[in-house]
């Protein structure tokens, strides 16, 4: 099949870059990874390097076409997902950032939430936005760099700079400077852009103190952003053709098509999207209401709950308590534990998301005894992403009214069996695991595909999605019940100790 095209992937993650090229099947050819630091200026505070990110996409896009044998021309188009919420700043002629990448994690900026929220802002927000006033989004990062860097908000004024979640830098850099844009998924994580007008709002613009020319155009999800320009595709122009944020990007590629289907993707974070259909419905239990994604002229809202540490908390077990050589050692180590051991791990390092969204909660342990091992301290830490997840699950019930009788899961942490019967355990309802877990990557190949008629719809995208296997709760209701009312004590608990 010498005539045979290709998708492309970039998936820009909160601590690697990968590049994944996808065939018509919607099947994995080739995957190219490279991590990259993490800054830590001060407690709280994370930071990228915005260069090295931009290093870290020519690398796995290099990669990925050696490994994969495949010439640039081969490749019909390259779509774009992105950690959420992180924000650039850079020169609008140099193209250089004015300062490191504030990542969607770093709580440097919770004193300008605090102050948004003690202005009274809260409900204004949420009506426009969707979102709970938080350090979580883009505006409170950008306004921490203009007012904080100097000279930056000086040459903000006079349309000097740009502004840009990742998926706008790396659409930037790979156009050589000629596309300033975003999607819509992406927009509205920023806090500044209007989910019912479709357009970045001038009132929050004004009180926020935020030059308008610093913002990206705002286009669908699916459409044409742009071509390539001579780096890495030797002068073949292949289109840009999908944007999507991680998430938003995770929800396409399972699938979840019609309203009421909801997915968890355990990464860094965990998120659990809903997907509602063409209104936003508007949470009053702290889930955030988001644009899913724009195809074909139609917009698509979802709840999300989103957990700041999952894949993190499995890393913290690695890295900070060395308490595993690899992240996958979890598994077996959790279902060795004593099962009718009660320790609890909240892992609230950089606060708590939904549905508490209490950013000044720290990290806690409850239940520990002279007995613990260190298998009952893995198993507490691996068990806390199901139990997170059931909260905002049951929220989403709540404030919807939709059935949600299954979650369709991915990310890495999909991956631990353990975890996936917990999580059905817990939540008491079937888990549903496809052959792709790559869900994100592969969401945003099919917008990037389907704008550019290498996939024709999204019934066609839908016969492709394939189940791996299915976890159904095996846990009497008693147990469950009484776990995770435990869970519930612990973090009220937690909730008291404040820094």
């Amino acid at each position: 099949m010498t005539d045979e095209q290709f998708i492309m992937a970039i998936d820009q993650g909160t601590t690697s870059t990968r590049a994944i090229i996808f065939n018509k099947r919607g099947e994995i050819v080739k995957i190219a990874q490279h991590e990259f630091p993490q800054i830590f200026p001060h407690s709280g505070w994370v930071e990228h390097d915005a260069n090295v990110i931009w290093e870290t996409v020519q690398q796995v896009v290099a990669d990925v076409l050696i490994q994969a044998n495949i010439k640039p021309f081969k490749i019909a188009s390259i779509g774009i997902t992105n950690q959420r919420e992180t924000t650039v700043i850079w020169d609008r002629l140099t193209g250089e950032p004015v300062y490191n990448a504030i990542v969607w994690q770093s709580k440097q900026t919770a004193e300008i939430a605090d102050r948004l929220k003690a202005a009274g802002l809260t409900e204004k927000i949420h009506q426009k936005t969707g979102l709970v006033v938080d350090s979580y989004f883009s505006a409170t990062k950008i306004m921490w760099i203009l007012d904080n860097v100097p000279g930056v908000r000086q040459r903000a004024e006079k349309g000097e700079l740009m502004f840009g979640t990742i998926d706008t830098w790396i659409l930037y850099k790979l156009t050589n400077g000629h596309k300033h844009a975003t999607d819509y998924s992406n927009a509205s994580r920023t806090m500044l852009f209007n989910i019912n007008t479709l357009e970045w709002d001038e009132e929050l613009l004004e009180l926020f103190n935020i030059p308008r020319s610093l913002l990206p155009e705002v286009k669908p999800s699916s459409g044409k952003f742009g071509y390539t320009q001579d780096y890495g595709f030797y002068g073949i122009k292949v289109p840009i053709a999908g944007i999507a944020g991680d998430q938003h990007a995770a929800l396409f590629g399972q699938a979840a098509f019609e309203p009421g289907m909801v997915k968890n993707t355990y990464g860094t974070g965990a998120f659990i999207m809903l997907n509602t259909g063409d209104t936003p419905k508007f949470s009053n239990n702290g889930l955030l209401t988001t644009i899913a994604y724009g195809l074909d002229g139609q917009v698509t809202y979802a709840l999300e709950g989103s957990i700041f540490a999952a894949g993190s908390a499995i890393q913290w077990l690695r890295d900070g308590m060395q308490l595993v050589d690899h992240a996958g050692d979890t598994d077996a180590l959790a279902a060795a534990a004593d099962a009718d051991d009660n320790v609890y791990v909240i892992p609230a390092f950089t606060g708590l998301g939904a549905p508490y969204w209490d950013q000044d909660m720290r990290g806690a342990v409850f239940g520990l005894t002279r007995a613990t091992t260190k298998e009952q301290f893995i198993r507490a830490t691996v068990e806390s992403l199901a139990y997170q997840t059931r909260d905002v699950v049951a929220t989403m019930a709540t404030d919807t009214g939709l059935p949600i009788t299954a979650l369709a899961v991915d990310g890495g942490a999909s991956n631990n069996d353990y975890l996936m019967q917990f999580q059905a355990d817990i939540l008491d309802r079937d888990i549903k695991r496809p052959i792709v877990s790559e869900t994100t990557a592969l969401g945003v190949a099919f917008l990037a595909g389907l704008a550019v008629g290498f996939w024709q719809d999204q019934a066609e995208l839908k016969r492709m999605w394939q189940l791996r296997d299915t976890f159904t709760s095996q846990m009497p209701a008693d147990v469950r019940e009484r776990k995770y009312a435990g869970w519930q004590m612990a973090v009220k608990a937690a909730q008291m100790f404040k820094n």
